[in-house]
């Protein structure tokens, strides 16, 4: 189950990777993560496992914000990414150096980071001002076409 309790904390983590066969998901383990290359790591293994192009990690904390990370097209680059809002403890803090220009709570990174998937910019957004963190994530999933792995990660 994706959905882990660290103290008071509630967080959700999952890769998503679409291969030729369709997409697969599976629990992203960030709990050993220690910093952004780790999480970077985590991405790469799993494009190199799948083969799948792209791979996507939709992560949420606390029903407070929600992030999408994608694996980089350069191979030794960070992720691109897109918070709902920076956070500079728990898993926000992890993700932290992503966005080091933008002021905590604030949204942040790249809002383009899924339009070749069908996600306009301008939707990131609006999730982002308007629903739950889940339900956000949920909507994602629905609009890049992974609907079906994320409710059964979601559980």
């Amino acid at each position: 189950m994706t959905v882990c309790h660290n103290g008071d904390v509630e967080t959700f983590a999952a890769v998503f990777a679409r291969a030729p066969e369709g997409w697969t998901g599976a629990d992203a383990p960030l709990d050993e993560a220690e910093d952004v290359a780790d999480v970077t790591d985590l991405l790469r293994g799993v494009a190199a496992e799948t083969t799948g192009d792209p791979v996507l990690l939709l992560v949420e904390e606390d029903d407070d914000w929600f992030g999408v990370l994608r694996a980089g097209a350069d191979p030794g680059g960070p992720p691109r990414a897109y918070v709902s809002a920076v956070r500079d403890d728990g898993l926000g803090a992890l993700l932290r150096p992503l966005f080091d220009d933008v002021p905590s709570g604030s949204a942040g990174g790249d809002p383009a980071v899924l339009r070749d998937l069908g996600v306009e910019p301008g939707r990131l957004g609006d999730l982002a001002d308007r629903a739950l963190p889940g339900d956000a994530l949920a909507a994602l999933a629905e609009l890049v076409g992974f609907a079906d792995e994320y409710d059964r990660l979601r559980g």
